[in-house]
């Protein structure tokens, strides 16, 4: 009898297959075969899908023999996870198989039915297939049915459906996949049963559902209850069935925190239970557990059999893991929750659970893994990893003794699901030509999205402010161009706007984006993976990290993927991922606070042993387990004095080792309701103690730290709060919380508000935040302000997305109906209220004093934090801008044409003008829109101002703004009710429309507005005032000709007006413009530029020496690019010195220290001063670094030495030493002789405290010569050096007054303030570093990060970056690419752009082959750039032979080594360049045929 309906081939395979079926399946097929709408709760392996899918096989059998086959899909299965859509529809071909076989021998005929599956992981190709061949079943998840749903070939593939089946119907009715799922099932349904005269029936199945009748209220939606009666047959075999399950302790106790040689005794105990079992499953919370078990059991069971399955392994390893699992491959699989649900991974033995999952749906659906057929026994073991875990896992067994399980809670009607949801299915209609005019009735629409179960209490009301806002845009202040739908207001119809149904494929979804980024193996590009946010950015290259076993090293993070190579064994760094925690469910934190109560009342009433005993047997727990678990909790007890539970509320006081108080609130509610709690309690704390107080939650526990000063009887805490006020409080505290700003994200997000995807790209994770804060700055302006200019409580704007997000955070995050609940009780006294002062924390105030980073609810997570980092760069906001004279014309008249709304129908045309506010008739005729302008009239929703001077254009909806303007115009148009409801003050009427037209003109001016809208100029001017308070536009000249006039007069040139984005667009494009005007030159050009305007000499001999300045002016320009350069000391009068300046003579030098320009000095100080050899006598050598400096900019480079200045001990000197310090401290600057005569030191002894002095960066003389005679003192040459013009220049005595210098000596002020702050960061203030990139610029002339690296002095790139943007804003500087081959951006002045190319082009006709000779030390020496491979010390004996920019040879510690292939130069040439120094003076004689080669 059973059979008695089914084709006898489906009978036959069945019975071979199974021999008879469950009765779950009995009682599934007959209400399946009544077409009525079924839903089935069974317990996990009861053959609930077969239950479902053989009526639909069957039907699909005799529809194929009777040759009445429809084109498209018939039967739809839904299911929640990609892994569980692939198993499926692998399951299905083999029924499919064996009854097509069973037909072949009854009748010998064949039938096919197709299977195909569509998930975000099918590939390009299949899709293609599948809609030129639909498949009779199709397998999907429900977001690809939402895709299906929104995309034309998608509707047309399901249009015949007849069969929708929902799988683990549980697993998305907990949050708003759920709502987002129960609306495409009405859009499906509309769509099958517009189309056709066939009836979808719904079929859902799950082995976890309580209540099972608010299940199937959601399946068949609101409109199937009618007057509390289900239109769904319910066939409930219950969800437990017997299992096998045991709690494991390690021997050793547990603790709050698991330390590693715990960890070691769980290890071991788990490999000895995966020894016993031939396959075994272990679920855990988290991916980073997963990571680290699988790594640990890797390596105690071999790599080749352990594999890690999670959400960010890529696509190929988790369907090869699954896939080695099920055929036998891997012994252990270590899970999170993407295998929980019913996919078939073949025989699993056992299944391991680390830590309570919180859940008691949860843990029956991952334990039921095992023994996943109709027969077999489920086996699980629950490993708790602390104390408070214990308990909680103890309860959770508690609670499976007695057949509890969770409640289910629906979303409520959830505003951003709705948004998006409404947006793709009217630009579905709107592509449909049988539909007419492709709009929505209003009313239609309404009633289609209030059958979805979730929104049966939707009011009108409701629905038509999420209209408005996706029709008008999602913030008027941003105009309507962040708007997807047209809104006819007198018809009360919606349309899509162009792009609508393209953002909804791109960006849909109700999974909110936690930003993972892709993990590619290099060079063979594959993916390996992904990682979130929080740990791509934080981790450096070089960073070690894991993902299923396998160990990468970061390389470096491209865009929004993270290239990697094989670490080849390195020791990891396991990823950590930050998050708010799974929250532990009401059911269980009831259970917790029974389990709590049952064993107080046994501990007090009878003893320990009963209480183990009870644990024992009536929970199940081993007798260690049992042990631990009352020892813990009798610990406590007697700590306490009493046991806390839900209905007995503890606080208990203690201080710290400083002396802080921490007050923790023992409640085990849940971190839900505690989250809430704890957040609410600290803004109350804050407000009466003025304080920023530290507070965190978790499941049993609230703690709040105080500071020292803070007293008050404890028992004012469970007064703090009044259920009448609480909420308020609540939302008041959660605005400062980063939750408010994740979720916000999250719901602009998802109702299309901001995109994911943009022109086929993914939209970078910082762009999304910033469009994110963009639009929270137009809805909620308190949200983002200033809170010092804040009085008082911020008032929540009443706007779809601000009230979604605020509820989300109350009921998501938090539990506010519960606390509600809570602080009712507490102001009735029901609960018992106990308070304890304690010398210590109790063992129960353990976990939420170690808590986790998720569970603090004052400071921000990592996130949060990363998404501050990226809200400082407020420098590209125009705002800042103060002068905007550089706008170029072509970027004006692009955004001019880019703000004019583009028309190409009568919906655009309308929506033209209310964007535009008005259309003159010129306008109006000059773009063509006559031809659109009939429709708009005969639906009343276009008018034309007659009696106005302009005869200007409106809309209809605009009519109110114009009858408050021009009341004397449009006294004789009535309009319906509404439009016509508003009363607009004139005032602002009026700045409604000029901030309309404003978005849609560019720059313009208050007489070109006034005479557009025929209206007194002063008006215009004080509503253009208003907008600029709002910072909606901003005022300058901004347009081309203006800045022409402005160079002959600014006073009677008039400003101009723009609205902010277009103004921000208009310098994007000008500064995109600057950064285009010129073509990078190579490194090679850019070295011989370089080498040009540092005047080097060459070994031509070509340079215009009447042209070229000499003696101490030429020095002085050297030392004016020089200025900062630290080189060897040695290096600065034998190199570089003289390659710059013809016939050098260090008389010169002196004269310049002499009069003050330049002084010199060390600035750069070892890092091991205090460990130098004490038999050598400490002083300068010739490898010393010394530092050039101008007077005026000393104050610079002073500034920058002390920032890098370590800890080193500086006060490491010889006695001999410190007491000439003293005296040059004490007398000021002194000659030489004078110091010889205070210190009665003997004159070498003086020289060698001096050279001491100077080695240590302490002392300098007035003029170079003393440092010569320092650099000479020991050597066989005389102490005295001869000019070029007669006379010894060189002798210390003749080196002028000797002084101290200060760039290392810190006041008992400064170095306090430096232990406190990093005084490495900003150490310049905004003067010295603009004069410190003009430094940078007139030495490089081009500034970026690979040039600065020759810099010993200079701000950390990211910092001084900043700058370099602002002064581009300014118009000073340009940015862009001028030297290819350096990455990162490049900036310059516009006339060092200009003076590169002129210089190239000169290069192109003049001959290539200049030679110049240079130290290695020389800061112009760029051979780590030209020629990467190439490595030379930076010493000063070795040297670098450039040819045309092009290193060619080297000498490296006195040997000759050619780089280069040449035939024009002989070597002993290069030798003899390489080896003379390139004094003009000591020019070597070159050979002939080399001479005649070089010089053309």
């Amino acid at each position: 009898m059973v059979f008695e309906n089914f084709h006898p081939a489906s009978e036959r395979w069945f019975i071979t297959q199974f021999k008879q079926p469950t009765k779950t399946q009995i009682d599934a097929w007959q209400a399946i075969q009544n077409r009525k709408h079924t839903l089935v709760s069974a317990p996990t392996g009861s053959g609930k899908t077969l239950a479902a899918f053989y009526v639909a096989i069957d039907r699909l059998v005799k529809r194929g023999l009777s040759e009445s086959k429809n084109k498209g899909v018939q039967v739809l299965y839904v299911s929640p996870l990609k892994a569980l859509s692939n198993d499926i529809q692998k399951n299905l071909r083999i029924p499919l198989a064996g009854i097509a076989e069973q037909l072949f021998l009854l009748e010998g005929e064949s039938i096919d039915i197709s299977v195909g599956v569509r998930t975000g992981d099918t590939p390009a190709s299949e899709r293609q297939k599948m809609r030129r061949s639909p498949p009779e079943i199709l397998v999907t998840t429900p977001e690809s049915l939402y895709l299906l749903l929104t995309s034309a070939s998608g509707r047309e593939m399901l249009s015949c459906v007849s069969t929708l089946i929902v799988d683990e119907i549980h697993a998305v009715l907990g949050d708003k996949r759920g709502s987002h799922l129960a609306l495409s099932i009405e859009r499906l349904t509309n769509l099958v049963e517009s189309d056709s005269e066939n009836k979808l029936q719904r079929i859902g199945l799950s082995a976890t559902q309580n209540p099972i009748e608010l299940v199937a209220k959601y399946l068949v939606g609101s409109s199937g209850v009618q007057k509390g009666k289900i239109n769904c047959e319910i066939i409930d075999s219950g969800s437990l069935r017997k299992m096998d399950l045991t709690l494991a302790v390690p021997r050793s106790p547990l603790t709050a925190i698991m330390s590693n040689e715990v960890w070691e005794e769980v290890y071991a105990q788990l490999v000895a239970s995966i020894a016993q079992h031939e396959t075994t499953l272990i679920f855990v919370n988290t991916r980073r557990l997963s990571e680290r078990l699988a790594l640990a059991l890797a390596e105690k069971l071999g790599t080749d059999v352990v594999s890690a399955h999670h959400g960010s392994m890529s696509k190929e390893n988790r369907h090869k893991a699954e896939q080695l699992l099920k055929n036998g491959g891997l012994k252990v699989l270590v899970a999170t929750a993407s295998m929980e649900l019913g996919i078939d991974i073949g025989s699993v033995d056992l299944v391991v659970q680390f830590s309570s999952p919180k859940n008691i749906a949860k843990f029956l659906q991952r334990v039921g893994r095992s023994g996943h057929c109709i027969d077999g026994t489920p086996k699980g073991i629950l490993f708790p990893l602390t104390r408070d875990d214990l308990v909680e896992c103890a309860a959770l067994m508690w609670s499976l003794s007695r057949g509890e399980l969770d409640l289910i809670e629906l979303p409520y009607k959830p505003m951003d699901i709705l948004a998006q949801q409404i947006i793709a299915e009217v630009s579905c209609k709107s592509m449909e030509s049988h539909i007419s005019e492709g709009a929505w009735r209003l009313d239609d629409l309404f009633v289609l999205i209030t059958k979805a179960y979730p929104y049966k209490e939707l009011s009108r009301d409701e629905f038509d402010a999420v209209i408005k806002m996706v029709s008008e845009g999602y913030a008027s202040r941003r105009g309507r161009r962040g708007a997807h739908l047209h809104l006819d207001k007198i018809n009360q119809k919606v349309r899509a706007r162009r792009g609508a149904n393209l953002a909804s494929l791109t960006n849909g979804g109700a999974i909110p984006d936690m930003f993972e980024y892709q993990v590619v193996l290099d060079p063979e590009n594959v993916v390996v993976g992904s990682l979130n946010e929080d740990f791509a950015l934080e981790a450096i290259p070089g960073d070690v990290f894991t993902l299923g076993t396998h160990s990468w090293q970061m390389l470096r993070v491209d865009g929004l993927k993270v290239r990697v190579r094989d670490a080849g064994g390195m020791h990891p760094t396991v990823p950590f991922w930050f998050g708010e925690g799974p929250g532990r469910t009401r059911e269980l934190s009831k259970s917790v606070s029974g389990l709590r109560e049952t064993i107080a009342n046994l501990l007090t009433a009878d003893s320990a042993n009963s209480a183990i005993q009870f644990a024992s047997e009536e929970i199940g727990l081993p007798r260690s387990a049992s042990v631990q678990l009352i020892d813990y909790l009798q610990t406590a007890m007697s700590e306490l004095g009493i046991m806390p539970t839900q209905e007995n509320l503890v606080i208990e006081r203690f201080f710290d080792e400083v002396g802080d108080m921490h007050v923790v609130i023992h409640s085990p509610f849940g971190s839900r309701l505690n989250r809430a709690w704890g957040l609410a309690l600290r803004k109350r704390f804050c407000k009466s103690f003025n304080f920023e107080l530290q507070a965190a939650a978790n499941e049993d526990s609230i703690v709040i730290s105080l500071g020292s000063v803070h007293s008050f009887p404890l028992e004012d805490i469970f007064n703090y709060l009044k259920s009448a006020t609480v909420r308020e409080v609540l939302i008041q505290a959660l605005l400062d919380a980063p939750m408010f700003e994740v979720r916000w994200r999250w719901n602009a997000t998802r109702s299309l508000a901001i995109q994911r995807n943009r022109a086929g790209k993914r939209v970078p994770p910082q762009f999304q935040r910033m469009d994110a804060e963009d639009l929270i700055a137009h809805v909620f302006p308190d949200q983002i302000a200033c809170q010092e200019n804040i009085v008082g409580r911020r008032e929540v704007p009443d706007h779809p997305l601000v009230n979604q997000t605020v509820y989300d955070c109350l009921s998501e995050a938090m539990d506010i109906v519960e606390l509600e609940k809570l602080i009712l009780s507490l102001e009735n006294n029901e609960p018992g209220m106990t308070v304890r002062d304690l010398r210590e924390p109790s063992v129960f105030s353990q976990e939420i004093i170690n808590a986790r980073p998720y569970a603090f609810l004052d400071d921000a997570p990592f996130e949060e934090r990363r998404t501050n980092a990226i809200r400082n760069r407020s420098w590209s906001d125009p705002s800042e801008i103060k002068d905007l004279s550089l706008l170029d014309a072509a970027a004006i008249s692009r955004v001019r044409e880019e703000a004019w709304p583009q028309v190409r129908d009568s919906e655009e045309l309308h929506d033209a003008l209310i964007t535009a506010g008005f259309i003159t008739e010129y306008e109006f005729s000059h773009h063509g829109y006559h031809q659109w302008k009939g429709k708009l009239l005969e639906d009343r929703r276009l008018f034309q101002l007659l009696d106005h001077d302009k005869r200007i254009w409106i809309a209809a909806e605009s009519l109110p703004l114009y009858k408050s303007i021009f009341p004397q115009l449009a006294n004789d148009i009535n309009l319906p009710s509404e439009v016509n409801f508003v009363d607009w003050p004139a005032g602002d009427a009026l700045i409604e429309v000029i901030r309309a037209r404003l978005e849609s003109v560019g720059p313009t001016s208050a007489s070109r507005l006034a005479a557009d809208l025929s209206i007194d100029q002063s008006k215009v001017q004080a509503a253009l005032l208003s907008l600029e308070g709002e910072g909606f536009v901003f005022q300058g000249n901004f347009s081309f000709n203006a800045a022409n006039q402005r160079l002959e007069s600014t006073d009677s040139q008039e400003l101009e007006w723009c609205e902010r984005r277009l103004l921000q667009r208009i310098h994007k494009y000008s500064i995109d413009f600057h950064r285009k005007a010129i073509q990078p030159v190579s490194v090679e050009v850019f070295t011989e530029f370089i080498f040009d305007r540092h005047k080097l000499n060459s070994f031509q001999g070509h340079e215009n020496h009447a042209l070229r300045v000499e003696g101490e002016v030429s020095l002085q320009n050297t030392l004016d690019l020089l200025d900062g350069i630290t080189a060897p000391a040695a290096s600065w009068e034998s190199d570089l010195f003289p390659t710059r300046v013809i016939n050098y003579d260090p008389n010169w030098l002196d004269n310049l220290c002499i009069k003050g320009a330049v002084v010199w000095g060390r600035y750069l100080l070892p890092n091991n001063m205090s460990q130098r050899n004490k038999k050598r006598i400490p002083g300068p050598v010739k490898s010393m670094p010394l530092t050039f400096s101008t007077r005026q900019n000393r104050d610079i480079w002073l500034a920058l030495a002390r920032s890098k200045l370590g800890k080193e001990d500086l006060s490491d000197r010889s006695n001999k030493s410190k007491l000439i310090e003293e005296d040059l401290a004490h007398n000021g600057a002194s000659f030489f002789e004078d110091i010889l005569y205070r210190s009665k030191l003997l004159k070498t002894q003086l020289e060698e405290c001096l050279a001491e002095l100077v080695a240590c960066g302490r002392v300098s003389s007035d003029s170079f010569s003393g440092m010569r005679a320092l650099l000479t003192r020991n050597s066989r040459r005389p102490r005295f050096y001869k000019s070029k013009r007669g006379g010894s220049s060189s002798a210390i005595e003749g080196a002028g007054g000797w002084s101290l210098q200060d760039p290392f000596r810190r006041s008992d002020a400064e170095s306090e303030t430096e232990k406190a702050l990093d005084h490495r960061r900003n150490v310049l203030n905004e003067d010295q570093v603009e004069r410190l990139i003009h430094i940078y610029l007139q030495r490089w002339g081009i500034i970026t990060r690979a040039l600065l690296e020759k810099e010993s002095f200079s701000p950390p790139w990211r910092e001084l970056l900043i700058h370099l943007r602002k002064m581009e804003l300014r118009g000073v500087l340009r940015g862009g690419r001028f030297i290819a081959g350096l990455g990162g951006e490049q900036f310059s002045l516009p006339e060092t752009v200009d003076a590169i190319r002129k210089f190239k082009k000169a290069r192109e006709s003049a001959p290539k082959n200049k030679l110049y000779c240079l130290s290695a030390a020389d800061p112009l020496n760029l051979m780590n750039l030209t020629s990467g491979s190439q490595k030379l010390p930076r010493l000063q004996k070795n040297r670098v032979l450039y040819q045309g920019g092009i290193p060619i040879a080297v000498l490296d510690s006195g040997r000759v080594k050619h780089l280069r292939e040449f035939d024009s130069i002989s070597h002993w040439d290069i030798l003899q360049m390489l080896t003379k120094k390139n004094f003009k003076s000591h020019r070597p004689k070159l050979s002939p045929v080399s001479a005649g080669i070089i010089n053309g």
